[in-house]
């Protein structure tokens, strides 16, 4: 058995992928634009030429940013930076609380707080965003696993109490910079350690709170890789705990969906069968369509398992895959991978890929800060194969017309010697009709 057979559900469904991407992508993500160039007096100019590039997308890729300037040297550090900032328009920010705030009251936010590895300060984060034109996301007001040891003993009123501050705190300070919210992540523990996840209304508790300080933000619900394995009926443990939330007034506005791969190299083949089914992922978002909500793929890991060029083949090709099946699907708004390098995942040493998530060589950059074919896979799938740039020419009204993706164009029009350079913002909530007066 060789592992390129981990390919067979994409290779035996090619014409069905080839036929629904490429038609949902033409459906979903592009639209019809009318640019109409005006003279100084009013008056329509035809026979104009229009050059129009593609400058971002409105939908959202990125990957968490959990290593930011935690590397071992400044020109790791920056190589990181560099990477992140050229692939990527969105960053997941580490909010888990109980790292956030280890010692109650004095939370973490400013960018020289005291380091925790893998937990950037917020601060830190949004600044590396707002330099480089990255949508920030927060990861994740209500993950219980990650609350901190000093809530473990308080009884419920107290927990609810010490959330509620948690959430005035933080949307006092970011909640008009981070738009995407999660609010509950991983919600299919055992057993849980306060009493806050043992009542019987954390959900919408937590979901409520949120809406309280949270207005305006968009609040979302994340929940583990396995949903994926499901059947894809409303029977579903996670259509059914969404849909049971909702009755009892959970205010949720979309919903995540984690996809690590994370399955030992000898049990992949058959582990992933369903997963990398085209016919089955469709289903699965089918089925949460029916919330009429945006569907967020907020954790992805795909493994390689080694450096070899063929593993590392294979990993790409399974991200383009699964990336085009995501991208065509109508309701799909977020893309994120998890970890972008290797080496510095969860529950391992730095450098020791025999231990925790490291085993799975699961980046898109290696260990020594090089990329892999599947960085420049998802790089080049939004910068170059979901990209659009045209020359147009003004009709006698005056107005070019193409069709591209949506997202920010630069638009450049040349006239009696003297070049103009405007900016035109392509949402698929506006009409697509843009004047430019010159």
């Amino acid at each position: 058995m060789s592992r390129r057979d981990v390919l067979k559900p994409f290779e035996e469904n090619k014409a069905y992928m080839d036929d629904v991407i490429n038609a949902g992508i033409e459906r979903n993500r592009k639209g019809d634009v009318e640019i109409t160039v005006k003279g100084s007096d009013g008056q329509p100019l035809k026979d104009i030429e229009i050059k129009v590039k593609q400058k971002t997308h409105e939908f959202k890729y990125g990957a968490n940013i959990f290593m930011l300037d935690e590397l071992e040297s400044p020109e790791k550090n920056e190589l990181y930076k560099k990477y992140f900032a050229e692939a990527f328009n969105m960053a997941t920010i580490p909010f888990y609380w109980g790292d956030l705030e280890p010692e109650k009251g004095k939370p973490r936010y400013d960018k020289n707080s005291f380091k925790i590895y893998r937990r950037p300060p917020a601060d830190l984060c949004l600044e590396f965003c707002e330099k480089n034109g990255i949508e920030p996301r927060e990861h994740a007001l209500a993950y219980e696993h990650f609350f901190p040891d000093w809530l473990s003993q308080a009884d419920v009123n107290e927990c609810k109490k010490e959330y509620e501050r948690r959430c005035r705190e933080i949307a006092e300070r970011y909640k008009d910079k981070i738009n995407t919210i999660e609010v509950t992540n991983e919600m299919w523990w055992n057993e849980g350690k306060t009493a806050l996840y043992k009542s019987d209304d954390f959900i919408e508790f937590c979901f409520n709170t949120a809406r309280k300080y949270f207005p305006d933000n968009q609040l979302v619900s994340n929940e583990w890789p396995c949903v994926w394995d499901e059947i894809g009926e409303t029977t579903d443990k996670y259509f059914s705990y969404i849909l049971d939330a909702i009755n009892k007034g959970a205010m949720i506005d979309a919903i995540g969906f984690q996809y690590h791969m994370f399955f030992k190299a000898d049990e992949e083949i058959q582990k992933t069968a369903r997963y990398y089914n085209p016919k089955h992922l469709y289903k699965i978002m089918d089925l949460y369509s029916q919330f009429n909500m945006p569907l967020q793929l907020t954790e992805i890991t795909i493994p390689a398992y080694s450096n070899s060029e063929e593993d590392e083949a294979i990993q790409a090709e399974i991200l383009k895959n699964l990336y085009s099946i995501w991208f065509s699907h109508e309701k799909v708004e977020q893309i994120i991978y998890w970890n972008l390098i290797d080496g510095y995942a969860a529950f391992a040493n730095q450098g020791d890929m025999s231990a925790g998530e490291n085993y799975y060589y699961g980046g898109l950059i290696r260990f020594d800060l090089t990329p892999k074919p599947a960085y420049y896979m998802v790089k080049d799938l939004f910068q170059k194969v979901w990209h659009t740039e045209e020359v147009v020419c003004s009709n006698e009204e005056g107005t070019a017309s193409f069709r591209g993706f949506y997202g920010k164009y630069d638009v450049e029009i040349t006239l009696n010697g003297k070049t103009i350079k405007k900016e035109i913002d392509f949402s698929k909530k506006s009409n697509g009709k843009f004047d430019i007066a010159i």
